[in-house]
């Protein structure tokens, strides 16, 4: 269930407009609604109706939970369900998503949540978390504090400074998208780990790869990430596969001899 919000359904619109960067005049042409309708429903002159607050979330990319707390902090009910990935409802999104952490190995792939808690893994990222202290592989493992922390995957990246920066953008992105409070938190954490930052790209490259040091050698990854694209539930809109692939020959013979 979502919390009540503590803020007025104006103010929360406002701020989802310039989270965006749109005027009210940029949002009223895209959306249809008058600029100065808009502006009423900004300073808490009207109330927006449940149509309205559906179609302004539509034009700024509001994401399934925060439109919940629209319709609440409006007075009407939330009109997306949150099962827990467990649950009956959610059984065939379960099982596809199943299907295909398992159709990808040898390769390590993950199902993480909207903060990059760890869901589901494959039997491949063992490989990928070996060496990491016990505590931080205590659930709910949070990825990238796995990645960026000095006691886990942090001293066996090669390119560290790199990764840091592609992982530390991608999650100040998220923290802009959704304006949520733990991502800034976790921002702040990560941010702080030692490591550097590096954005510089080889020219020649076409992915940024993450170089792991292993055992048997030198493991080179680039990452895909996938969402259902026609969520209609809170819990599965916040999910995002991310699956690891070979990024050399030598990559992929490693990894067929470790399972």
């Amino acid at each position: 269930m979502s919390a009540t919000p503590t803020r007025p359904v104006g103010q929360l619109v406002r701020e989802w407009r310039e989270r965006r960067r749109l005027s009210q005049l940029d949002l009223s042409s895209r959306s249809g609604i008058s600029t100065r309708h808009l502006s009423f429903v900004e300073t808490g002159r009207s109330r927006p109706t449940p149509e309205m607050l559906m179609k302004l979330s539509d034009f700024l990319d509001v994401p399934l939970r925060e439109r919940n707390q629209l319709l609440l902090a409006g007075g009407y009910a939330p009109r997306f369900p949150e099962y827990g990935l467990d649950a009956p409802e959610l059984e065939s999104v379960r099982a596809a998503l199943r299907l295909v952490l398992a159709g990808h190995e040898p390769h390590p792939a993950v199902l993480v949540n909207r903060w990059w808690e760890m869901l589901e893994a494959n039997a491949a990222v063992p490989v990928l978390t070996v060496g990491c202290a016990p505590h931080l592989l205590e659930p709910p493992i949070n990825v990238l504090r796995l990645s960026l922390h000095p006691e886990g995957l942090a001293p066996r990246i090669l390119n560290l400074a790199q990764w840091r920066a592609h992982l530390l953008g991608q999650l100040r992105r998220r923290v802009d998208q959704f304006g949520d409070a733990r991502l800034a938190a976790l921002y702040d954490e990560l941010a702080g780990y030692p490591g550097g930052l590096d954005h510089h790209v080889d020219p020649t490259s076409v992915v940024l790869p993450m170089r792991l040091r292993h055992d048997v050698g030198e493991l080179s990854f680039f990452s895909i990430a996938a969402t259902v694209e026609t969520a209609a539930d809170v819990t599965v809109d916040e999910l995002v596969l991310e699956s690891f692939f070979p990024a050399d020959p030598q990559t992929a013979e490693r990894l067929r001899s470790l399972l």
